[in-house]
């Protein structure tokens, strides 16, 4: 289970990339790369097929990054995280937040484990909202039920 302090050290991170970014406004996805912004991130969107998002220039890979960052949302579906697992290897990347609100999210097995073996601080699941200060009462309210049934991170 991910620890809160592995948490804490992923969002004290101020550049960091966020990998999966739609290109729709409504997305989800995009509605959390938004609020990263606002909060003051340097947040480099992830997105092969835009120019950019936000107004942001988009990457199409981790590895294109320049400069690099240390840390990586990673928001794409689970089949695709082992690929950007290892884009984040090959770019230097130190932390990996596998992205998961509900069904399997970002996380895989096999992503999880090329984490581990490349020694990698991973958070392996959870929404970033529940643990921004001042998150909406909806977040807060999900962070409230993972602790009710013990798998809140400690």
């Amino acid at each position: 289970m991910t620890s809160r302090q592995t948490i804490e050290d992923f969002l004290a991170c101020r550049r960091l990339a966020v990998v999966g970014v739609s290109r729709s406004k409504s997305h989800f996805t995009r509605m959390l790369f938004r609020e990263l912004l606002q909060r003051g991130y340097d947040a480099v969107p992830v997105n092969p097929s835009a120019e950019q998002i936000e107004q942001v220039k988009c990457s199409r890979s981790v590895r294109d990054i320049n400069p690099p960052v240390e840390a990586v949302l990673v928001m794409t579906p689970a089949a695709q995280s082992n690929g950007v697992v290892e884009d984040c290897v090959a770019a230097g990347a130190k932390r990996v937040w596998l992205y998961r609100a509900v069904g399997a999210g970002s996380v895989s097995p096999e992503a999880l484990k090329l984490c581990e073996a490349h020694r990698l601080e991973v958070v392996d699941g959870h929404c970033p909202y529940m643990f921004l200060p001042g998150a909406s009462w909806f977040h807060r309210l999900h962070g409230g039920l993972l602790k009710l049934t013990g798998r809140y991170p400690r």
